[in-house]
């Protein structure tokens, strides 16, 4: 063994032992301990990837990266996955690639519309009017806060061009009726899973049903990777445009560091270059740079580790929660699965009852004062947040759901850091709050 190997081996070691003095685990006093609604759940061992990476210093994508992606797809059920720096990135890339005039008539164009809902967080709406399409959006369902697939053929014109929703919170929205609708009007499917990974859809993940799929390993996720996202397909041609997007619009497809793949690098004719033009400097998009560092993958393959347990643990917080307000339905909505699906919970969404006398803001006034983390449905109705003032858009109906969330649903968290100490303590508050023993300013 090198003298540089022994190094790496002691200077991980120590980062094990580092790791367990600097982040021990703490005391919980209700109302004086904060219980987040989300965070970053981790050990020596991911502290330990990092530093391992670190060591390489190959600052950019690399060995981690190309690991990542791989087992990431096998884990997903799909052929292809590509590393981003962020989720909303994502989406930006996923949304892009339907612009390639590779795809001829199925290209989107400025104008066309893509069915959406206003329900949800801006970045999964913001490439539509970023790439000059039109979002369109429908309303969602109580309980399941997800699309009201009913007003699928109402929001269809001649100019729809694909379809994009996220799972709201983890729990799957109807993929049998929206991929069926996506299939009858040869319409893209987009799945925003990046509060969903590793929820399930009659017993398939969620992920796998449509044209691409997005995930996002921003801290509050179900892993992490500190920012990071992640562009999922089953399509070679789609991830060969996810991977064009994504370095800067390139038509090569060499990895960093590496020339030559295609094996006529100087031998290419496109659009009116000179005969022979360096591939690497070839460009068929207007993309972006959007990769990962190599030490941000290595935190997520050790994060996927630990993965299963994560999921395991979001859905037995999730139902001691749902058991534990049972009986408060006369106050608060309660959230419901969407038929069919198994969620892998990012959160656990109530609604306060406008007939019960109490008011949300009462309600996440009171938790916060415990130390409770409280966080709204995202945006609550996009059309009425101050950024869409002046986009171009088309409404459904009247988002009468959508307003209704707006006003009174907020979410808690079960992501893996709770302990059931901090459970029973928003068990109590909720019921403090709820059957008013507490003073409610």
């Amino acid at each position: 063994m090198s003298r540089a190997a022994e190094l790496r081996q002691q200077i991980l070691s120590l980062v094990s032992e580092y790791s367990r003095e600097a982040f021990p685990e703490r005391d919980f006093v209700p109302g004086q301990t904060p219980v987040a609604v989300s965070g970053r759940v981790f050990d020596g061992s991911d502290v330990q990837a990092l530093v391992d990476s670190s060591l390489d210093f190959w600052l950019t994508a690399g060995r981690f990266s190309d690991e990542f992606e791989r087992r990431f797809a096998r884990r997903f059920g799909v052929r292809c996955a590509r590393l981003v720096n962020s989720g909303s990135s994502a989406n930006l890339v996923a949304i892009s690639v339907l612009t390639s005039p590779t795809l001829a008539d199925r290209q989107l164009k400025p104008g066309d519309e893509i069915i959406t809902l206003a329900a949800g967080f801006p970045t999964t709406v913001n490439p539509i009017i970023q790439n000059r399409a039109v979002p369109v959006f429908i309303d969602v369902q109580l309980q399941t806060y997800n699309a009201d697939v009913t007003m699928l053929e109402e929001a269809l014109s001649p100019r729809t061009k694909a379809v994009i929703f996220a799972h709201t919170l983890g729990n799957p929205f109807d993929l049998k009726t929206v991929a069926a609708f996506a299939k009858k009007h040869n319409l893209w499917l987009i799945e925003d899973c990046c509060d969903a990974l590793g929820s399930r859809y009659e017993d398939q993940n969620v992920g796998t049903f449509g044209d691409l799929a997005t995930v996002s390993f921003y801290p509050a996720h179900h892993i992490t990777m500190g920012e990071g996202g992640c562009v999922l397909t089953d399509k070679p041609q789609l991830d060969r445009l996810v991977e064009s997007f994504r370095d800067w619009g390139r038509d090569c497809w060499c990895a960093p560091g590496k020339d030559n793949t295609c094996g006529k690098r100087f031998d290419w004719q496109l659009g009116t270059l000179p005969c022979g033009y360096d591939h690497k400097y070839t460009y068929s998009h207007i993309g972006y740079n959007l990769k990962v560092t190599d030490m941000q993958a290595a935190v997520g393959l050790s994060q996927m580790e630990k993965l299963d347990g994560f999921i395991a643990k979001r859905r037995e917080n999730f139902a001691a929660l749902r058991k534990g307000l049972e009986s408060l339905q006369d106050v608060f909505l309660l959230p419901e699965p969407t038929p069919g699906s198994d969620p892998s919970w990012f959160g656990f969404p109530i609604a306060v009852k406008p007939e019960s006398g109490l008011t949300r803001d009462k309600v996440t006034r009171y938790l916060e004062s415990r130390k409770i983390g409280t966080r709204l449905l995202f945006a609550g109705n996009l059309v009425r947040q101050p950024a869409y003032r002046d986009v171009q858009y088309r409404v459904v109906g009247d988002l009468k759901n959508t307003d209704y969330v707006m006003n009174n649903v907020f979410w808690i968290g079960v992501y893996p850091g709770l302990s059931d100490s901090m459970l029973r303590h928003m068990l109590q508050s909720l019921t403090e709050v709820a059957t008013a023993q507490c003073a409610v300013s």
